[in-house]
Parts: C-alpha cells; sequence; structure tokens
C-alpha cells in the first residue's frame, strides 16, 4: 500500500512539472489541467493494472482449456440440412471449423 502511495505522489509530482500544450483557450483555466491529471492518474493505476490482470486471467484460463474434441450426439433438431448450401460441396457452412463444427453425420476424419 505504501508502494501505491509512493507511485502515486510521484505521478502528481511529474505530472505537475512537465510543460501542457494547451489545445484551446477553455483549457486554460485549472479546471483543465485538474481534470488532465486525474485522467493521467488513472490511467496509471487503475487501466492499466486492470488490463494487465484481464490478460493474465485469459492467459491462465487458456493453459487449463483442453483442446479435445467434443463428443457428438447426434440431435434431431440440430445440423438440419432441407437445401444445400451454395458453395463448397454443400454440406459445410461458410466459416466450417472441421475440429468444432460436427456435419449431419459427425465429425469430418472421424470413423467411429
Amino acid at each position: 500500500m505504501a508502494a501505491l502511495g509512493r507511485v502515486s505522489q510521484m505521478l502528481l509530482r511529474s505530472s505537475l512539472t512537465q510543460t501542457r500544450r494547451q489545445l484551446s483557450a477553455a483549457a486554460a483555466g485549472a479546471h483543465g489541467e485538474q481534470a488532465a491529471r486525474t485522467w493521467k492518474i488513472l490511467t496509471f493505476v487503475v487501466a492499466l493494472p486492470g488490463v494487465a490482470v484481464c490478460m493474465l486471467n485469459m492467459y491462465l484460463k487458456e493453459q487449463q482449456h483442453s483442446h479435445e474434441q467434443p463428443e457428438f450426439v447426434p440431435y434431431s433438431h440440430l445440423r438440419i440440412r432441407s437445401k444445400r448450401f451454395p458453395w463448397g460441396d454443400g454440406n459445410k457452412s461458410l466459416f466450417h471449423n472441421p475440429h468444432l463444427n460436427a456435419l449431419p453425420d459427425g465429425y469430418e476424419g472421424h470413423d467411429e
């Protein structure tokens, strides 16, 4: 917690000492500088660590994820082909993935 306080104090001091380019006459007041400093602190203290935690969470979940093909269950209400698709052999959807998308009679390449 003390380290967070030191980092926030360092960010405050660095933002106060830096010269800022004023983009409009309305930003010349103290309110504009206060708002810019607040958003800069929030970016470094909240947003960037939040993105890092989300990236770590996604990476760890992907490492635990099994890449096995789900079992094929021939439900009667799924994979109904009343009309052929107008591309390819007419049995595969436009964005067909042979590992994940089953055909009406099962996955491709498996003789079960």
